[in-house]
């Protein structure tokens, strides 16, 4: 087994938890992304203890046997902050052979209330699709260097089609439908950016992990989980780590299944208008309050 360095956002609790906790124990580096400080300590202290000390058997002379936890702090509704995040990692890091874009707003225990981010776009497509789409593609440089690597983006089977007379959802707002379309928003970013990076060496999938799974999210929405976050963790870690999906690129999984998303994911206008979409608010100079 060869160690990976893995970034995981949103890694303090539910899904993300999962993932380091299971990456841990099989002695992958892991970059572990939340905005809680004392919650990101406490689970990089968990996946410190997890690890096992040289699971390779191929520790340098005089190097530290013990894969590496480190963490960064940032709050992905802040597209400055996403951006800092990613420059930070290019600093400190000398390589990046994973991606898991797991951070979330879900639908909210108020899904009446709409929210804004730090730039002012409606708080769901801002971190569900703008914010990993951000960091992504900051962080190229240094997967690309890296490969082959792999880019996770944890998306949903919960996907509504992206109305682009109203993208920001000012009218008729709910938070459930907001993080649907948050959702396909990020799988047709995941196709568009997979047919770009076509032969670096960098994949990138989204997949719906798991239906319901009891976290956070989840039980503030009002909803009743059913099943553990477990079975959303083993089809994401496939996706970053199965040999035999080398070279995969640019597909959709229900879980272990290769499947078809909404069908306006497939629809090369419909995903020209949110790419051209995306860079532009990406690239906006202009910021509320500045």
């Amino acid at each position: 087994m060869n160690r990976r360095t893995v970034l995981i956002t949103g890694a303090t609790q539910g899904l993300g938890r999962g993932i380091a906790l299971v990456l841990a124990r099989r002695g992958h580096h892991l970059l572990l992304h939340g905005r809680d400080r004392a919650r990101l300590d406490a689970v990089a202290a968990e996946a410190a203890r997890c690890a096992p000390d040289d699971p390779t058997g191929s520790a340098a002379p005089g190097g530290d046997p013990r894969p590496a936890v480190r963490t960064y702090l940032a709050d992905l509704s802040d597209l400055d902050q996403v951006h800092d995040l990613a420059a930070r990692v290019r600093a400190a890091e000398p390589r990046l052979d994973g991606l898991v874009n797991n951070a979330v707003a879900g639908g909210g225990a108020e899904p009446l209330r709409r929210e804004v981010s730090r730039q002012g776009h409606e708080l769901r497509f801002a971190v569900n699709h703008l914010a990993p789409y951000a960091l992504t593609r900051d962080l190229l440089p240094l997967l690309t260097a890296s490969a082959p690597a792999r880019v996770v983006n944890v998306a949903s089977m919960g996907q509504e089609a992206v109305d682009f007379d109203d993208v920001m959802m000012e009218r008729d707002y709910e938070g459930l439908r907001a993080y649907c379309r948050s959702k396909l928003a990020m799988i047709m970013a995941t196709f568009e950016l997979a047919a770009e990076l076509k032969d670096t060496g960098v994949t990138v999938n989204t997949l719906h992990p798991a239906h319901l799974m009891d976290t956070e999210g989840v039980r503030a929405y009002g909803l009743t989980p059913a099943v553990g976050v477990n079975e959303g963790v083993r089809p994401t870690v496939r996706l970053l780590l199965d040999p035999g999906l080398d070279g995969t690129t640019g597909r959709y999984f229900d879980r272990f299944t290769d499947a078809r998303a909404h069908a306006q994911a497939y629809d090369p206008e419909a995903r020209r208008r949110l790419m051209a979409l995306t860079h532009r608010l990406l690239a906006a100079p202009d910021r509320p309050g500045d």
